[in-house]
């Protein structure tokens, strides 16, 4: 039995059903392009805050009181 060959026309539809349309692929490479730029920028106007550092390794973020704390202010009990 011979199998059919695909024609030229029937191939070039399959491949061009399967890479995604250029508006797509510009609309990437343009978010891509931003992300860059705004990286960059970050990185070289530095940090936003220099002196800024966690007060504790307490993990709480900081802000909060631990159970030692508590205690020194008497309202543990």
């Amino acid at each position: 039995m011979e199998e059919p060959q695909q024609s030229s026309t029937e191939a070039g539809f399959a491949l061009r059903r399967l890479v995604p349309p250029p508006a797509l692929c510009g609309f990437l490479l343009l978010l891509a392009l931003v992300f860059t730029v705004s990286y960059a920028a970050g990185a070289a106007v530095g940090p936003v805050a220099p002196d800024m550092q966690r007060s504790g390794t307490s993990g709480d973020g900081g802000g909060g009181m631990d159970m030692g704390d508590m205690n020194k202010h008497g309202s543990g009990g």
